[in-house]
């Protein structure tokens, strides 16, 4: 089967890695054992007395109650479908609509976000040292995902043009995600998910600390095993 060019391909990973801030804390209404078809009415009454909830929450309309996902852990699921910006735009993603990252091994998630992570900071002109704490969330990946891995247009390291356009194509035809080629750490594979029921909850695993240099992102350490992998 072949749409956008692309041929399917089944994708088959025990341990899809993702990396987030650590920051982020779970979202009690995803947590809850609480219908998902009842999460609007639910937070519009209990935003009456904190009028920042929905803020919390995010965009809920973004993901239709049949795709949601609720119960213990699914606020790693749920937040980046709900959390989106233009601001923060990813390879098939112009961030109007969010998507779930992942690698195939823990060193690609690493890199793929050591790198955004390292521009951000070089565009706040943040001084040296070590930064932001992130967590390490693995799950297990089973899906037909559009195959990108062969076709270079949309692997250039900094335009995205056409890998954003492939992705909103590709949602908009009802398609799983896409699997593709890190860009980042090379002979690494990339998946981006369009809904999160998709997926199944992810574990945490390690935390990790990341070091600026004042040009990059150039090492991180393991806060379990205080262990430093120089990227």
């Amino acid at each position: 089967m072949v749409s956008g060019g692309l041929s399917l391909a089944r994708v088959r990973w025990p341990h899809a890695c993702r990396i987030i801030r650590s920051i982020y804390p779970p979202i009690d209404l995803f947590e809850d054992i609480a219908d998902p078809q009842d999460w609007e009415a639910l937070a519009s009454a209990e935003s009456k007395t904190n009028p920042r909830l929905w803020e919390h929450i995010g965009r809920l309309d973004l993901v239709p109650p049949a795709r949601r996902v609720g119960g213990l852990g699914a606020s790693y699921l749920m937040a980046p479908f709900v959390h989106i910006s233009t601001d923060r735009p990813g390879r098939f993603t112009d961030g109007t609509y969010g998507v779930y990252s992942a690698g195939d091994r823990e060193e690609v998630a690493i890199r793929e976000v050591a790198h955004h992570h390292g521009r951000a900071m070089a565009n706040s002109g943040e001084e040296p040292g070590w930064t932001s704490q992130f967590r390490m969330l693995v799950n297990r990946l089973d899906l037909d995902l559009h195959d990108a891995r062969p076709e270079t247009a949309y692997h250039d390291p900094d335009d995205y043009a056409a890998s954003q356009a492939l992705g909103k194509s590709l949602r908009a035809g009802g398609a799983n995600g896409i699997v593709y080629r890190s860009v980042r750490c090379p002979g690494g594979e990339c998946v981006a998910v369009f809904w999160p029921d998709l997926l199944a909850i992810p574990v945490q695993a390690d935390h990790f600390d990341f070091h600026w240099d004042g040009a990059r992102v150039d090492k991180v350490r393991n806060c379990r095993t205080s262990a430093i992998f120089a990227l």
